[in-house]
Order: C-alpha cells, then structure tokens, then sequence
C-alpha cells in the first residue's frame, strides 16, 4: 500500500446505529453514507472505554486504559505515553489537531505539533467527581439533559461548524503549500454529544409521531443488575420519562447527528476540490456511543452496543469500495494504521501494542480477534470488562454477576446467556480469553487506588464534592457552569 495523507475524522458519542450507512431508517447522514459507499464499513468497532477522555488516550497510544491507567475523565491525557502523533512528528510528519481533544492543557507535547481551537478538560483537571466511586453521590443537572431537548442553538453547534471552517481552511493551505511527507489531520467534533439541541430546521426532518421508542425503555423492562442499577441511581436516570421526552431527546439527537453529517460534508468537498483525494485516505469514527433511553439509560457509560460499539469507516486511495467488515476491531488499531498509511514501519516496541493496522483488514484479510473494552468511571462502582469473540460478547463486573450475549441471534442483548446453564462452558471460555489481556481484578484495585489518591490529593471527597461538576465541557472561551454537589 503506497503512502498517503491522512484525514482522520472523529466525532464525539455517535451511536453506530445513526447512520443510514448502519441502516438506520430515518436519521440523514448523506456525506457519511457516500463514505462508506466509496470505502470499507466495519460492524464490530469498539471503543476501548465508553467514556471520552480514557477513549481518546487509548486511541492516541495504542493501548489498553489498564496498560496506561487514564481511568476516566479526570486523568487526562498529556503525552507522558507517547503515541501515533510523536512517532509520526519524530519522523518529519506534519501532524495537526483540529477541535475536540479532551487532553490536559495546550501546552502539553501530546503529539501534535499545533492544535487549533482545541477544547481541553476543564482545568487540566477534568472532573474528579467520576473518581468518587465507593458510595458515589447522585449527580445534579444530568435529568435535564433529557427533559431540556429540543430544537434550538448551541455552543457545540457553532464549534462544530468552527471546526469544519478551520478544517476547510487547513486543507486549503497544504493544497497550496505541498508537505514533502504525507501529513495526518486529525479533524475532532464534539457532536452529537449532549446537549441534545438541534437546529430547527433539523429536528424538524424527524417527525415526533415517526419516532420508535427504545428497546427495554419502561421500568418494567429495565436488566435487573446491580452494576446498571448502580449507574442509574448516580445518573439520575433511576425514574422513568415519558413517551414525548423521549421522542423529542431522540428527535434532537438525530438532528445532531445530521448537522455533524453537514459539516463533514464540508471538509470532504474541499478535499475533492483540492484535489488532495487523490492522494488522502479518510477515516472516520467515534471516542464511543450513546444508550439513547435503552434499558432506561442515557450518555455513554455502559458496554452494550450502544455504547461500547462505534461506527468505523474507511476511504480513499487503494480501499475497497462498498465492502462491509464483520471483524472485530478497536480504537487502539488507530495506532499502527495511522503509521501503515502514512508509510512508517513499526519499532520494536511498537509491533508489541495491542492493535494492528486494518487496511488489511479493509482488503478482506480476515483476522478473527477478540476485542476488548472496559470501564472504570463515573456511576460505577467496580470494573466492567467486556470481550466481543466473534458472534459472543462477554462482559465480567468484579464482584458482580455476568453478561452474556450471543449477538447474531439476540442483537439488542435482551437475553443474558451467563444465567443459562447451557452456556456455562462458553462462559468459561470467554473469560479466559478476557485475563488473557486482563486481570479484572488487579485492573479494578488499580485504578480504585489511582482514583482514591488523585481525590486525595485534591483535599478529600468534601473538597471535590464542594468544587461540583459541569454537565458538558464549554468549548474554547466558554466558562464552565459548576454545580454543587452534596457530600
């Protein structure tokens, strides 16, 4: 595969069923659509975390959370493992950040040699509360996420269309002033992310009255687990909504969606009217997904499809076109696939990551591996691990019961199979492929430890507690609105 360019485009909490890509009836994603037209669709992408900021780290090294131990969003990534990014820069590559990085602090050398208007954690702190996790709190403010959607303007809107105005621009500028060697541009949105606001116009495409409600959305139906009631309990979301708050966050959301589609389109358009296409591949994904109201759960947080899995698409020079992968695969690939395409050979250290380059994979050379993800943030109150072998996902809470799904036959996983004595021998199996990458347990004392001393040294629960939270992170020259929290 000869070199090329690189535009790497990441959203933020697109649930990989919103796309008509992904075959979802409604929701307008035209520009995304043609993409995997002209390129490889993958079905069984995964984040590594359902949670922004050990997503992001993950992706930028290569590595697992538990291998790195950026646990949740407050242990922001700021280059002290290095990644893709001082690889590629070490080796004389142009690579740029624009948008949404979630990382510590501008000034940190995190791999890219120049950001533009990024947005960073609150702080270079992010939010400690989320490490509060032995008898966590409720958290103020996240019901009306829901109960506050609807049509309307917001700071994330502008910044999106900010990003794919300054995206545009820098295409503009390499299209003008050649790079001797292949460039990455890493072009980051921070929609459909809450707030769950869409322009009129948008929300309007999706007819309240059309809209399906989500699987196992009343109470009666809600998984009876502890771990999920755990979560529910913190989020606020241990009560029902009604039928019309849900249609109408669903309707906002799919608004979203379709304006982030809008801005992509965008960038892509002055990547064909450049002509940088001809020598660019493109590949677009998300940091992790959105429960959007199944199992009575909203945002990201659990390893169910919706969260866990991500839409992955792939383009341009020497890609199939049309092709659809069934392999599992992980944002920690990003690593070595972002080196294969710009023409740099892996280290020695580097061929021991965890990921590998899919542009074999998006050639047809199957690679059947298991794929991982975990969770350690906010609303849990021990370690969720999750392993997708092939047609079985398999998920371990330390100290809490197992999950089992066997996706081809039950793919909303409505049925857990770990409480089938048929399966138990499965069940086994799965979980030592799992510790083949992870000791849960050792994992989960890790980061608690980790966690329980950054807290500390923030003073101690009262003091974190009496600094609050935000519910989303303001975007550059936007003061973050703290609440309060009760201890």
């Amino acid at each position: 595969m000869r070199p090329t360019n690189l535009l790497f485009i990441l959203s933020d909490e697109h649930n990989r069923d919103m796309l008509g890509c992904y075959g979802h009836p409604m929701v307008q994603t035209p520009n995304l659509d043609r993409l995997a037209e002209n390129g490889v669709r993958f079905d069984a992408a995964y984040t590594n975390c359902p949670i922004c900021v050990p997503a992001r780290a993950s992706l930028a090294t290569g590595q697992y959370v538990h291998q790195i131990r950026y646990w949740d969003n407050a242990f922001p990534y700021e280059g002290r493992v290095p990644g893709w990014g001082h690889r590629l820069i070490d080796e004389g590559h142009r690579v740029e950040s624009i948008g949404k990085l979630h990382y510590r602090a501008d000034e940190d050398k995190d791999g890219f040699g120049k950001h533009i208007i990024p947005l960073n954690v609150v702080g270079g702190i992010g939010d400690p509360l989320g490490s509060i996790r032995e008898n966590p709190r409720q958290r103020t403010g996240t019901r009306e996420g829901v109960t506050g959607a609807g049509p309307g303007e917001s700071t994330y809107l502008q910044y999106d269309r900010d990003i794919a105005e300054q995206s545009c621009q820098w295409l503009r500028y390499v299209a003008e002033n050649p790079e001797e060697k292949p460039w990455v541009l890493f072009s980051s949105f921070v929609c459909p992310h809450p707030p769950f606001i869409a322009p009129q116009e948008l929300y309007d495409l999706y007819p309240l009255d059309q809209i399906p409600l989500p699987q196992q959305n009343r109470r009666p139906d809600w998984p009876n687990h502890p771990s999920l009631d755990a979560l529910r309990q913190t989020m606020q979301y241990d009560g029902e909504f009604t039928e019309e708050q849900v249609r109408n966050v669903t309707a906002a959301y799919y608004g979203a969606c379709t304006h982030l589609d809008q801005q992509i389109g965008r960038v892509l358009e002055v990547l064909e009217e450049t002509g940088l296409a001809e020598n660019t591949r493109i590949i677009y994904t998300s940091d992790h997904g959105e429960s959007m109201g199944r199992r009575g759960l909203w945002g990201k947080f659990t390893l169910y499809e919706e969260s866990a899995a991500v839409p992955f698409i792939m383009s341009g020079p020497d890609v199939p076109q049309g092709e659809v992968s069934k392999d599992g695969v992980s944002l920690v690939d990003c690593y070595q696939t972002i080196l294969d395409c710009v023409g740099v050979e892996p280290n020695a250290d580097e061929s021991e990551l965890p990921g590998a380059s899919l542009w074999p994979i998006a050639n047809g050379e199957a690679q059947n591996r298991p794929v991982f993800s975990e969770y350690h943030a906010v609303g849990s109150t021990t370690g969720w691990f999750m392993l997708r072998d092939g047609k079985y996902k398999y998920i371990h809470y330390v100290d809490n019961p197992p999950q089992l799904f066997d996706l081809e036959a039950d793919p909303q996983e409505l049925v857990n199979l770990a409480e089938n004595l048929d399966f138990a021998e499965t069940l086994k199996e799965l979980d030592a492929k799992l510790r083949e990458i992870c000791d849960p347990e050792a994992a989960d004392k890790l980061a608690k430890e980790d966690q329980h001393a950054l807290i500390e040294s923030m003073g101690g629960r009262d003091a974190v507690f009496k600094r609050g939270t935000f519910v989303n992170s303001p975007v550059p020259g936007e003061a973050p609105a703290f609440t309060a929290q009760s201890s």
